[in-house]
């Protein structure tokens, strides 16, 4: 008799991968997308991509350096030695946070950042702090090595700012890191510079590593300061990783550029990792991505200009709808309502219970594409990007406006 084929048994994805939730900001962009391509007239408040074009003089860099054949061969898999010097010069210009670059890792885009911060320092049972609202990826990133994600909530009446107190209360001796987010997605929250400070001090009191996202840091409104917690806290230095990239800041979304700071084993450890992963980024959008580093900041500014405008005008449309309760946020480019005050009544005949079933309503009757708050840990919210012109964003949120104020 045969051997019995054991194949048979074996399943045809690894539990590990299998057990990866797919991105739910890309999909409901994807499905917005979709529906626009068939005809229908949906305004998408998913994805975090501004909707401006990429500054010329960076386009410009790129072009010239499709033509020179150096670009055209690999390059060190830690980034063109001149960009990592610039992104060091660059975090000291603009975050008063003095790093070599050697302590530099350019990589695919930010989310590459996330999870090779999260692969080279967590071993598996390792705990990770993770504040809530969170980016939806967060999670994903630390479960991969085995790290177990220990969410601590807050809420709109705190400005969805975690404290020193409930970060304590959540330690055990599992705890490893702690994510920070800082302006924050989903949330648009902007620690100030004392709490940032409290935080950094409690994490190098009790030896916990931070890893920082700091992609927004440019996009900060009104009397809000961004500061960057090494700067703040010198002594955490040696136990911090600091993620960023040029998508946000500069346009960029697309052009897959991003970058980890941290101690240098720690850099070099995440280097090995990415000379087998990926190899070098794209030489191409290095070198825009040095162009933008190193350039003048006024489009950025001219940029943050017109999303402090729409910030102002998102909150004020939404803050008329009954039921509906919206923080100003002080930083990014979201607005993270609360929709619970909507959540059980009737609406055209159906009883939404969850914010999932509240936004499905809402692209279904109103055309209107929004991300539930349960994509980042906390039911009971809308995501929404204002990254989008002022007259969809005005004509997305009236439609939405007018569906929910049939809520009875």
């Amino acid at each position: 008799m045969a051997a019995p084929d054991t194949n048979q048994t074996k399943t045809r994805v690894s539990a590990r991968i299998a057990g990866i939730s797919e991105s739910a900001t890309l999909a409901v962009d994807a499905k917005a997308k979709a529906l626009k391509a068939a005809g229908r007239p949906v305004i998408g408040f998913g994805a975090g991509e501004p909707d401006f074009p990429t500054p010329q003089p960076i386009v410009d860099a790129a072009i010239a350096a499709c033509s020179d054949p150096k670009n055209h061969r690999y390059s060190p898999a830690a980034g063109l030695p001149e960009l990592r010097e610039a992104i060091a010069a660059k975090t000291l210009r603009d975050s008063a946070h003095q790093v070599q670059p050697d302590q530099v890792l350019v990589t695919n885009g930010g989310k590459q950042a996330v999870y090779q911060a999260f692969q080279t320092l967590l071993d598996p049972g390792d705990e990770v702090l993770l504040p809530a609202p969170y980016w939806t990826t967060y999670p994903e990133a630390i479960a991969l090595p085995g790290g177990v994600p220990v969410v601590v909530t807050a809420d709109e009446s705190t400005g969805y700012r975690v404290s020193v107190e409930q970060l304590e209360a959540a330690r055990t001796p599992r705890t490893k890191v702690l994510l920070f987010n800082s302006p924050s997605n989903p949330t648009g929250a902007v620690y100030p510079p004392e709490q940032v400070e409290a935080i950094g001090r409690w994490a190098v009191e009790h030896g916990i590593w931070v890893i920082t996202d700091e992609i927004y840091e440019h996009l900060v409104y009104g009397e809000a300061r961004n500061v960057s917690m090494p700067a703040v806290v010198p002594e955490l230095a040696d136990t911090c990783v600091v993620l960023n990239g040029v998508a946000k800041t500069y346009a960029m979304t697309g052009w897959r550029v991003g970058w980890m700071i941290g101690p240098t084993d720690v850099v070099k450890a995440a280097t090995n990792l990415q000379s087998h992963l990926s190899s070098n980024v794209t030489n191409v959008a290095q070198r825009a991505a040095l162009e933008a580093v190193s350039g003048s900041l006024e489009a950025v500014r001219e940029m943050r200009d017109a999303f402090d405008r729409r910030r102002r005008t998102i909150v004020d449309l939404l803050s008329d709808i009954p039921g509906v309760s919206c923080p100003e946020p002080e930083g990014a480019f979201y607005a993270y309502p609360s929709v619970k005050g909507l959540l059980g009544k009737e609406i055209r005949g159906v009883r939404p219970q969850t914010s999932v079933e509240l936004a499905e309503l809402v692209l279904e009757q109103a055309e209107v594409a929004v991300v539930p708050g349960e994509a980042f840990g906390t039911p009971g919210y809308f995501r929404m990007s204002y990254a989008l012109g002022d007259e969809d964003l005005a004509t997305g949120v009236r439609r939405m406006g007018e569906l929910l104020r049939e809520a009875k």
